[in-house]
């Protein structure tokens, strides 16, 4: 193990740490019930994403007071860091406000610009994953590989957030032939859909209407699992990224056709 990759190792485990400490005052809002606010945007936000992102911004200011932090709640501090992390403590506050458990805490890292590690920790479904480049992906101890679907009528593709692509009509059409083409397609969403993909239990996301902050560690997961993930349009990912599509090596391409426009 080089030098670089011992110091992500440590971080990951300082990034465990974080979400560990976040999933104290998750639990105690999920268990007892919380008010709702919504920002601008009409998303929600509680007491619970707050002090969970306290929590998290508390671990890793004492462990690594010179990175950065650009958090869901707390904005940003130190974009211009060499190290930078992306927290979304509470990603699917929608679903913790009602008691369904298919949220997660999100926590990525950035070195000069790349993704780098990722921690995503579902604490109330009890799937915690990790990975850092060049160390594999990992969920709950477990090596995690992606499947070798190489056939669009063989694949499970699973979809998040589609509002933009039904907004936009060749985008749409695109969309409605794809679900034509491939052998299943589900709705997951949020963290659910990136664990199965790394796991090989589906092949292909498409989700659109999202922000780094929820895909960031997520990313780094699934390509240390052997997936590829871009933007929509085949792009790298970076703090500006506002859809995905992650997928097995060979059928990423052929997703990233079928969407074309």
């Amino acid at each position: 193990m080089g030098e670089l990759e011992r110091e992500y190792a440590r971080l990951s485990r300082i990034a465990r740490d974080a979400a560990e400490a976040a999933s104290g005052p998750i639990r105690h809002y999920y268990r007892g019930g919380t008010d709702v606010r919504y920002k601008a945007d009409d998303s929600p936000v509680t007491a619970a994403d707050e002090a969970a992102e306290a929590a998290i911004r508390e671990v890793l200011h004492a462990a690594c007071p010179d990175h950065g932090i650009y958090g869901e709640e707390g904005g940003a501090e130190g974009l211009d860091k060499e190290w930078l992390w992306l927290v979304d403590p509470i990603d699917g506050t929608k679903g913790f406000v009602r008691g369904d458990p298919l949220f997660s805490t999100q926590i990525g890292l950035m070195h000069r610009g790349e993704l780098v590690l990722g921690v995503s920790f579902a604490s109330e479904f009890g799937e915690l994953a990790w990975a850092w480049r060049g160390g594999g992906a990992w969920l709950n101890g477990k090596r995690l590989r992606c499947a070798d679907t190489d056939r669009i009528d063989r694949a499970i593709l699973s979809f998040g957030n589609i509002q933009s692509m039904a907004a936009d009509p060749q985008r749409w059409e695109a969309v409605g032939k794809l679900v034509q083409r491939v052998h299943r397609h589900r709705g997951y969403g949020d963290f659910l859909h990136y664990h199965r993909l790394a796991q090989g239990r589906i092949d292909a996301i498409v989700e659109s209407d999202l922000n780094i902050l929820d895909i960031a560690a997520l990313a780094v997961i699934v390509e240390e699992a052997g997936a590829k993930m871009t933007d929509m349009d085949g792009g790298p990912l970076t703090l500006q990224t506002r859809s995905i599509v992650a997928a097995t090596p060979s059928m990423h391409p052929q997703i990233l056709q079928a969407l074309s426009r």
